[in-house]
């Protein structure tokens, strides 16, 4: 992640949507055999478990928001085209103020147990996601709605169950009254955190999380973990983008190369990771089968700032000193083959210049320049502990790598083969978890898939204080501030410009080292057509078909 987000969320969708235009989404609907495709069929595609059971607000990563983003329709959805919001559930967003909003939902729409969705299926939703006592990862995409304080206090007792700021009107009308003016907040309603909720999943909640139940085209089958996910089709669905086959089964793998393997045998329809050892020749094996398509992820390195000796005074340039000693430009190109691009801010180029992002806010910290990486490593005190450590799930992702590559260019800028070395973890729900009880020592891997296109979610969620993705626990008051001051601003030129100072904010402290901007890629068999990637690099899979 995915993880999070807010405001401003309408602006920069229209960017991202002109950005994508350019590019296409990867679309594909000239192979397999589209004509005789079976809505009743299934697909198999590549996946990982998830790191939590999959309650909406409580899951923050790409393998479990695959599975919320087929079982679950929210208020708003993000075209699978252009990023933008549109409506799904909502039928009306009205305000008068930016800060007190009227939500109407549309009639029909149920959840596949039958039940009516309805306000309260939203307010109890969300309610339960904000608690505290409720210990959700997601708590924080509610800061915004009054009563939060109460409900999910910084320090103290929670004094308060539900939010004061949301009531029910009627069977399909709830308000919202938020803290502060934020003019952009509809726009943030198609996150799966805000998601609703049937009944029985506070009836029986045990029963729920074992088989979720949502409102999307989609249901769950069946599920082993370490194994396999089935989902099905949905006849009785309400919405108008039912699934174009009769379900998915999603096959845990813990390593991609295994993936393409069975994917080239004919074990596997689709996966969506495409190695890094395989890039050199996935397109002679795939043909018009491979998607190489631009994505709103960037990949970081962050730190662990409530580890001591990484939140000196000194290591502020001891960061910038291995930024510096990365050869983005030689990894990228020789162990990627370019389906990166290095970074040179902390967002994406998929929001385009009106969205916010802005090439080469990095500055020469992002440059490589051994000689001064040394330097400034020297001058901050040097490595904590005479070592860099760079943690990562070893599951997915090719991270080996490209980790590996990164320790040798920071051992021969600063001229000490044992000066970084990498830290495998085993799966990718251990790998999380680890950082989530704050246990890293050192830097560890932080890709960052947008949950919806604009500035915003790509500095809020990760270095806003005590922010929900905010892994290294980094603070500073001067970027909090300024994030204030843009989710407060309703002229989208002045909320950019404030998004883009607190951003200079996190560059002058190096609050994570911005490694490059990731394509989505994917291969698939002759069974499919209509294959595409979404902006978030995840596969529409309701529009596949097979056959």
């Amino acid at each position: 992640m995915r993880g999070a987000t807010h405001p401003h969320a309408k602006w920069a969708a229209c960017a991202a949507a002109a950005a994508l235009a350019a590019s296409g989404c990867g679309s594909d609907s000239g192979s397999g055999t589209g004509s005789s495709a079976d809505s009743g069929a299934v697909l198999s595609a590549s996946w990982g478990d998830p790191q939590n059971p999959l309650e909406p607000a409580n899951t923050n990563e790409v393998q479990g928001g695959k599975v919320l983003d087929m079982i679950f329709r929210n208020l708003k959805r993000y075209d699978p085209q252009t990023g933008a919001a549109e409506d799904m559930l909502a039928q009306k967003i009205a305000t008068s103020d930016s800060q007190n909003f009227t939500i109407t939902i549309k009639s029909g729409w149920k959840f596949s147990n039958g039940e009516a969705v309805t306000a309260k299926s939203f307010v109890d939703a969300w309610n339960y996601g904000a608690s505290l006592k409720n210990n959700q990862k997601n708590a924080y995409f509610f800061g915004y709605i009054e009563g939060y304080d109460k409900v999910h206090p910084g320090s103290g007792t929670q004094s308060a169950n539900t939010l004061s700021g949301l009531k029910v009107v009627n069977d399909r009308t709830f308000t919202v009254k938020l803290n502060q003016k934020f003019s952009t907040f509809p726009d943030t309603l198609g996150y799966s955190a805000f998601a609703p909720l049937p009944q029985t999943f506070f009836d029986d909640h045990a029963a729920w999380v074992s088989r979720p139940v949502g409102n999307g085209p989609y249901t769950i089958d069946s599920y082993t973990k370490g194994s396999q996910m089935s989902l099905r089709a949905w006849d009785g669905y309400p919405g108008p983008d039912k699934a174009q086959n009769g379900g998915v089964d999603l096959k845990v793998y813990t390593d991609n190369n295994t993936a393409y393997t069975d994917l080239m045998a004919g074990n596997l329809d689709l996966a969506d990771d495409i190695p890094a050892a395989q890039l050199k020749n996935v397109k002679s094996d795939l043909g018009g089968r491979y998607i190489n398509t631009p994505a709103g992820i960037i990949q970081t390195l962050a730190f662990p700032f409530y580890d001591s000796d990484w939140n000196k005074s000194g290591t502020v340039k001891v960061r910038q000193g291995l930024s510096m000693a990365i050869n983005r430009d030689q990894i990228t190109d020789t162990i990627f083959q370019k389906t990166r691009t290095p970074a040179t801010d902390w967002t994406s180029p998929v929001l385009g210049k009106d969205g916010g992002f802005k090439d080469g806010l990095c500055g020469s910290a992002c440059d490589y320049n051994p000689g001064q990486a040394k330097k400034l490593v020297q001058e901050g005190g040097g490595l904590p502990g005479g070592q860099v450590t760079i943690s990562y799930n070893a599951d997915t992702g090719s991270h080996k790598e490209w980790v590996d590559a990164v320790c040798n260019s920071i051992n021969n800028a600063l001229g000490n083969d044992k000066a970084c070395v990498g830290n495998p973890v085993g799966t990718f729900a251990d790998f999380r978890s680890q950082i989530t009880q704050k246990k890293m020592n050192g830097p560890f891997r932080a890709g960052w898939q947008m949950d919806y296109p604009l500035i915003q979610n790509f500095l809020q969620p990760l270095y806003y204080t005590n922010a929900s993705s905010n892994d290294g626990k980094w603070s500073n008051k001067d970027f909090d501030h300024l994030v204030d001051q843009a989710n407060a601003e309703s002229d989208t030129a002045k909320a950019v410009g404030f998004f883009q100072q607190a951003e200079g904010v996190v560059r002058d402290n190096m609050a994570a080292i911005p490694l490059w901007y990731q394509n989505g890629s994917a291969g698939y068999s002759d069974r499919l057509s209509n294959v595409k990637l979404n902006p978030f690099s995840v596969p529409v899979y309701n529009e596949i078909k097979v056959g």
